[in-house]
């Protein structure tokens, strides 16, 4: 008989002292097969680091995917082609984009060049008000003998290194883009390539959470339209009933700004405080005490419950799940908190991994008879066909199963109990 197969080992030996008493050892044994692992899980590790961007390309693009997914399908069910559909989607969202930045971007430059040309006179005039009060009277001097020399050149320098990122950014999103293009053109084969790397029984599990990925992205990407329409609504009303010139304009940037967490706010509220001084100093102050009293109501109340809804989330797990995710990973950690959250409850659900207190079930039970049944009928109809088709079979089976969820009756195609 040969010796024993080495594993990971935690031993304790005796070893006798030099004054006769005896004290334990304890030894660490790693096997090969672990320390292996643990150099390709930072291997891994590394290279994920390193294609950091290319890994945040794949999300993007996949995120376009599940958003303008359904926009496809409520094509295909009224007979358009597929291919059709979907240049219809991408010519649609790029003459959105197009008419977006034709209306904001002149507008807000407009804006930018006037509120330059009223700079001396808007200085002066708030000079005056400061030197009305002797707590106040030093920073007036200070203002009126500023020199912009050292702020253009700082500020030339900040602009030549946000253009390169922007640029950059620009790249990615474009490439974002067209791999969304290609993953819908060529979806059919790549969805049998995935059910071809995964063992048959689970394919119906893999379709039930592919089915609620999407569910998810276009839920996230809902309650983003929903939020960033209410804060362009809010803005036009305010700034228009202000007087406040190019409202429009700034308004829908205001919008979209309203999408990014943390600096949305700032992006939000300073072309509207800007634009709103040559209103007056009480119209700047109305502006600026509405905005942010909005912003509040709105990362208080209608986010929690515009994403909760959505993505099926408690109010106190989305702004959990913002700060976290705003802390480990900045601004797009903040932008993929809340789908990552909703993906992590989806699959410790569809896994049917019981939680603690939860144990023991009658509802886990029956979950897990109905997708035995499931399984069983998938590998009926799927049989021996190549996996493109029984990727297909698997789609069908669990929309079915989702559009038939939560009807009182008994669910059809469960099996009957003799």
């Amino acid at each position: 008989m040969g010796p024993p197969e080495k594993t990971d080992t935690l031993r304790q030996e005796d070893a006798t002292e030099t004054g006769g008493g005896r004290k334990r050892v304890v030894r660490f044994e790693l096997a090969p097969s672990t320390m292996l692992a643990v150099v390709l899980a930072a291997a891994g590790m590394w290279v994920l680091f390193r294609l950091l961007p290319v890994v945040l390309v794949l999300v993007t693009a996949l995120i376009i995917v599940g958003t303008v997914n359904p926009a496809v399908q409520w094509l295909e069910a009224r007979r358009v082609r597929r291919g059709a559909g979907i240049a219809i989607v991408f010519t649609a969202l790029f003459l959105i984009t197009l008419s977006i930045i034709t209306l904001t971007i002149p507008a807000l430059l407009a804006q930018a060049t006037s509120l330059l040309d009223q700079e001396p006179a808007l200085r002066a005039r708030l000079a005056d008000l400061l030197d009305n009060s002797r707590l106040t009277a030093s920073f007036a001097e200070s203002l009126r003998n500023i020199h912009y020399d050292a702020l253009v050149k700082s500020f030339a320098s900040m602009l030549i290194a946000f253009s390169a990122r922007i640029i950059e950014i620009f790249a990615y999103s474009v490439s974002a883009v067209f791999l969304a293009l290609y993953l819908m053109l060529d979806r059919d084969r790549l969805r049998g390539w995935l059910f071809a790397a995964v063992p048959r029984s689970h394919h119906m599990r893999l379709s039930r959470v592919m089915m609620n990925l999407e569910r998810i992205v276009g839920g996230y990407m809902r309650g983003q339209v929903i939020t960033s329409a209410l804060m362009t609504l809010f803005m036009f009303i305010l700034l228009t009933a202000c007087g406040v010139p190019s409202a429009l304009a700034i308004s829908v940037f205001g919008g979209l700004a309203d999408v990014l967490p943390y600096i949305g706010v700032i992006l939000t509220m300073a072309p509207a405080v800007l634009a709103a001084l040559s209103q007056g100093p009480v119209v700047t102050v109305v502006v600026l005490v509405l905005m942010l009293a909005y912003e509040e109501f709105e990362s208080r109340v209608l986010v929690p419950r515009v994403y909760g809804r959505t993505l099926r989330l408690p109010s106190a797990v989305v702004l959990f799940a913002l700060l976290a995710g705003g802390t480990l990973g900045g601004i797009v950690g903040a932008l993929l908190s809340l789908p990552v959250a909703a993906a992590g409850l989806m699959l410790i659900e569809e896994l049917r991994i019981e939680l603690p207190g939860e144990r023991g079930k009658a509802e886990h039970a029956e979950m897990r008879r109905r997708d035995d049944f499931h399984e069983q009928e998938y590998q009926r109809r799927a049989g021996s066909l190549p996996a493109e088709q029984a990727a297909a079979i698997a789609v069908e089976m669990s929309r079915s199963r989702q559009g038939k969820k939560g009807s009182p009756s008994r669910t059809p195609e469960a099996p009957d109990k003799k």
